[in-house]
């Protein structure tokens, strides 16, 4: 973003702890979030959009500036929908913000990215910079091809986005930044509230998915819970050689000795509660995995594939990426829903937004070894299309 975070960095390497942010939240950087801003995104329940905030918006910036330092702004309460999820009726919540709230909480969010950028470990992946999906699953693939694994145990923490603590959101912050009003504002986001429906219910827990802020605050909250405590305590006490890679709240962990796997699994559930935090045990497993497991069929999900013991052409050890199989069926029926409630468009244009949405799909999914997969989606596709056309 804008020059002006360049010095936050060089901050914190003068000073264990940063202060002075809210001068970073300026005219400048909110209107660059601004321009930013994709003009059909959904509004919140102010019902401003982008357009509309663009007729007075030097005038809108400045009073939103003057409110933000005389700590007049308050965040509206963020508007709850739903969309689609696998086996569950009402889907998965997802938050509307208002419009002036999404500019602020993008400067914010810009603010913490710089000064946390130097602080997070190299473990961890997903809404940081040059760190997507892809790196993980390469960083992961070097480790078990390289190092010595032998075992894999796969994670998830249930409903973590909604479970996490203010409180200790807040301490975590405060080992690092010592500039209290801008605090002050991080305490608003998580308190602005939901509206539902016409209702309003408070948030005294959790960050709202799709806040803009969320995705930073998740980092922060799962580097002190997870990322240092894996780094510092139980890399230490393994027997063996110990790896994390972490995507936001998906975490997969490799160790050498089942007897490490096991003992970091039970001190998982601990670790978790104690920031009241819960382990998905009914989707959380320790499965053989690596080199020396020869005839293995476990498998295990990350980041939407399906990763696999195998050999390539020559007979070496190798892992095999493919889509996983609950995507798969997730995507087949998103998109034979889509065909359906466009089957009476002109078929040119038709086949131009379905092939605009399957180079989507070919830029994530398509990985070595994930060919046939992505074949037959593709014949999914086809087969849906003349089937409704016809």
């Amino acid at each position: 973003m804008a020059n002006d975070y360049t010095g936050i960095a060089k901050q914190y390497d003068k000073y264990r702890t940063v202060q002075g942010l809210m001068k970073f939240i300026n005219k400048e950087t909110i209107k660059e979030y601004h321009n930013n801003q994709n003009k059909n995104k959904a509004v919140g329940i102010d019902k401003v959009t982008k357009e509309v905030y663009e007729e007075n918006l030097d005038k809108n910036i400045e009073k939103l500036i003057t409110d933000l330092k005389k700590f007049a702004y308050k965040p509206q309460p963020v508007k709850r929908t739903y969309i689609p999820k696998e086996n569950s009726e009402k889907g998965r919540p997802l938050g509307i913000m208002s419009y002036e709230d999404k500019l602020v909480q993008g400067a914010f969010a810009e603010v913490l990215q710089e000064v946390y950028e130097k602080i997070f470990l190299d473990c961890s992946y997903g809404f940081r910079p040059n760190r997507d999906c892809h790196k993980a699953i390469k960083e992961l693939d070097n480790i078990i091809m390289r190092k010595k694994v032998n075992f894999i145990v796969d994670a998830d923490i249930k409903s973590f986005f909604d479970n996490v603590n203010h409180e200790w959101l807040i301490k975590f912050l405060e080992h690092t930044i010592e500039d209290v009003n801008f605090i002050r504002y991080i305490k608003r986001f998580l308190r602005s509230g939901i509206m539902e429906e016409g209702t309003f219910h408070e948030s005294d827990k959790g960050t709202i998915q799709g806040g803009v802020i969320s995705p930073i605050l998740a980092n922060v909250y799962l580097h002190y819970v997870i990322d240092v405590w894996f780094k510092f305590d139980v890399k230490v006490r393994s027997k063996g050689e110990a790896y994390m890679v972490r995507y936001a709240d998906d975490i997969v962990c490799c160790f050498e000795y089942e007897e490490d796997a096991n003992e970091y699994y039970a001190d998982l559930k601990e670790r978790l509660r104690k920031f009241n935090l819960e382990l998905a045990e009914d989707k959380t497993k320790i499965i053989p995995f690596g080199r020396n497991t020869e005839g293995n069929e476990e498998t295990f999900d990350f980041l939407g594939f399906t990763h696999k013991d195998s050999k390539g052409k020559r007979g070496f050890y190798k892992v095999l990426h493919s889509t996983s199989q609950k995507k798969l069926k997730a995507k087949r029926a998103v998109a034979k829903q889509w065909i359906k409630e466009n089957m009476h468009k002109p078929i040119g244009l038709i086949i131009e937004q379905l092939n605009r949405k399957l180079a989507g799909h070919y830029r994530y999914y398509g990985i070595s070894d994930n060919y046939k997969r992505m074949r037959s989606f593709v014949e999914y596709i086809k087969y849906q299309l003349f089937k409704h056309l016809r």
